[in-house]
């Protein structure tokens, strides 16, 4: 498989992002995925955006993805102003780190699936300006935008060539996503591919704190990793597993296992 292997802050919480950088190159993954809180934290320390361009830049990792505020899907007026705002200026810092995608979560709650497309033309525009796709995920724990059907349907409306679907294996499995829904995805729908195991028992309406490595709960890997290679999809695939137990144990271990468990799931070559 030629896809590239990412690894997301999130699953390195409790760590300081030049940690997390130092972990995520030694342990031998391509690139890193950036939230934008890794730049509020920073800014709160005094750093500027600037001061995190270059350090990641310095890290020698690719950038997989950086992502965007949510809740732009379903605001409007001063709201979606300042999300827009916030939206441009996480597609600016993707752009001058030579990353070519952007991610939004879905909104929470519920709202007009209208709106949402119109706005995810607007995000889409602004996307593109800067040279980027925008990837966007549904959240299997969110009140309505919580599964494949619904989020592939609004970007379907939306129909911009800037706007892709998010596929995360963790949210496909506690949607029920079967692999036949996956599979029916075309490769030019997909944007971006995040993953994490499942735990097989002991989950909790609305809690999503618990994934786990590849092949350690439900997940089918080898099917879904298999279909995504028979796609042709070479884009960066983001390891996303936050777990407090995770965040308790040192971050090269965290990250050394996680690479070993995701290439031991790979389809060979």
């Amino acid at each position: 498989m030629t896809a590239k292997l990412a690894l997301h802050t999130w699953t390195l919480e409790s760590t300081a992002l030049p940690d997390v950088l130092r972990a995520t190159r030694a342990a031998g993954w391509d690139g890193v995925e950036l939230r934008r809180v890794d730049f509020a934290r920073a800014a709160e320390k005094g750093q500027p955006a600037a001061d995190v361009l270059k350090l990641v830049k310095a890290s020698g990792l690719g950038v997989a993805c950086v992502g965007v505020e949510m809740g732009w899907m379903f605001a409007d007026g001063a709201d979606l102003q300042r999300l827009m705002q916030a939206f441009t200026e996480s597609c600016r810092w993707a752009s001058e780190l030579g990353c070519t995608t952007v991610m939004s979560a879905s909104d929470r709650g519920r709202g007009d699936l209208t709106r949402a497309a119109a706005n995810m033309r607007a995000a889409g525009d602004v996307a593109a300006a800067h040279r980027v796709k925008l990837a966007v995920e549904f959240n299997s724990q969110a009140e309505q935008l919580n599964n494949l059907e619904v989020m592939r349907g609004i970007v379907a409306k939306a129909a911009h060539a800037s706007c892709g679907l998010l596929l995360d294996t963790y949210h496909l499995q506690r949607s029920g996503a079967t692999l036949k829904a996956i599979d029916d995805v075309t490769l030019g729908e997909i944007a971006y591919v995040q993953y994490s195991d499942v735990p097989r028992t002991g989950l909790e309406p609305g809690k999503a704190l618990d994934r786990l490595p590849p092949g350690r709960g439900s997940v089918p890997f080898k099917e879904i990793f298999g279909l995504l290679d028979r796609k042709g999809y070479h884009g960066f695939m983001s390891y996303e597993a936050p777990n407090p137990a995770a965040w308790a144990r040192p971050a090269d271990e965290v990250a050394r296992e996680a690479l070993e468990a995701t290439r031991a799931q790979l389809p060979a070559r």
